[in-house]
């Protein structure tokens, strides 16, 4: 707002400071994502332990609109967390077991006859709640996979020629289970470029491990855990994505990630680079991490913070680096490593005149 002296004293210096102050306003963060990711630690600490890091990636995938593959062996909180998750975000939750026989229409939903009306009505599946596990992703057949595309790109599934649309903050958990587990199938690339993040979750440490004994020793405090967990704000998810308009990201940085995605497509031990859409992914998630930091720019470390989730599950090993004991993890490290960091990522206004 300008005063209604602004407009009739004829003076650009008032104008160009009163226009240089509110560029400066906009570029502070409003505090709404930090603000949102304390919440989740905090309710979420109080069901699963040593699970910072992995909370703090399903922020970045909230807050971005993006979903979440969780890598690691079974017995080690995924579904708990998930549950806890959805709880916290105050939506509804669904759970879907991947094996073999799984088939599509076990997702999406069906149509049944209603003898009442006389009539085929659908019936949605498991895919129409807020959160969705999908657990054990990789031991559903590959059509089952594919299914998945449509909803998580999509947001819609299609049944029998109509189109039903998922809920807006629609958001896939997918827990996968080592490779070389007995029954699993290798998910297609063009499904893991869908994920926002991949995370591997570990054996907790030995201090988390022995709380997870005292807590849950009980018969049945597994499945009531989640019930102590409180809801976030109406609005906090929305608030903190809007923040994200104040956090500036300068052509520098956007020149970094785009070094990044080039490094990937021109190394000679892998077969398949990042994808314009992972590029993408790697931009935004860079800007949610500087807005929940705090940051009103985003710096190279906040590229580096997220590039671990973002990077590995999208590109393919040579089989000469196969061979040779790499893995995604440590070619993206090595890309990461070799890749020039700009040297001043900061607004263009920050070193302007006072």
């Amino acid at each position: 707002m300008t005063n209604a002296t602004d407009g009739t004293d004829g003076t650009d210096a008032t104008d160009g400071t009163d226009e240089a102050a509110a560029d400066a306003r906009a570029a502070e963060p409003t505090g709404r994502a930090k603000a949102l990711e304390t919440f989740l630690q905090q309710q979420l600490g109080r069901i699963v332990y040593g699970l910072d890091e992995i909370v703090h990636a399903l922020t970045i995938a909230l807050i971005g609109g993006g979903h979440v593959l969780l890598e690691g062996a079974p017995g080690l909180g995924k579904t708990l967390l998930s549950k806890a998750f959805a709880r916290a975000l105050g939506g509804s939750f669904k759970r879907v077991q991947g094996t073999a026989d799984l088939m599509p229409t076990d997702l999406t939903g069906v149509h049944v006859y209603d003898a009442e009306s006389r009539q085929f009505v659908f019936r949605p599946g498991p895919l129409f709640a807020d959160v969705v596990l999908v657990d054990e992703v990789n031991r559903a057949g590959p059509k089952t996979q594919s299914a998945l595309l449509e909803a998580m790109e999509e947001r819609q599934v299609t049944v029998d020629g109509e189109r039903f649309a998922l809920p807006p903050d629609f958001l896939i958990i997918a827990t996968q289970n080592p490779r070389e587990f007995e029954g699993t199938y290798p998910l297609p690339e063009s499904q893991l470029d869908r994920f926002m993040l991949s995370v591997r979750i570990g054996h907790p440490a030995r201090e988390h491990e022995a709380r997870i004994l005292a807590e849950y020793g009980l018969p049945g405090r597994n499945t009531a855990a989640p019930a102590a967990v409180a809801a976030v704000a109406e609005g906090a998810v929305r608030d903190a994505r809007a923040e994200l308009a104040n956090v500036h990201m300068s052509d520098a940085l956007i020149a970094y990630v785009l070094d990044i995605a080039a490094a990937t497509r021109q190394s000679s031990s892998l077969t398949l680079g990042l994808s314009s859409r992972a590029a993408l992914a790697l931009a935004r998630c860079a800007r949610i991490e500087a807005a929940l930091r705090g940051g009103g720019y985003v710096l190279p470390d906040d590229v580096k913070r997220v590039a671990p989730w973002v990077v590995p599950h999208r590109i393919v090993l040579a089989p000469d680096a196969v061979l040779d004991g790499a893995t995604a993890a440590d070619e993206a490290a090595r890309i990461l490593a070799t890749v020039p960091v700009p040297r001043d990522s900061a607004p263009e206004r920050s070193s302007g005149s006072a």
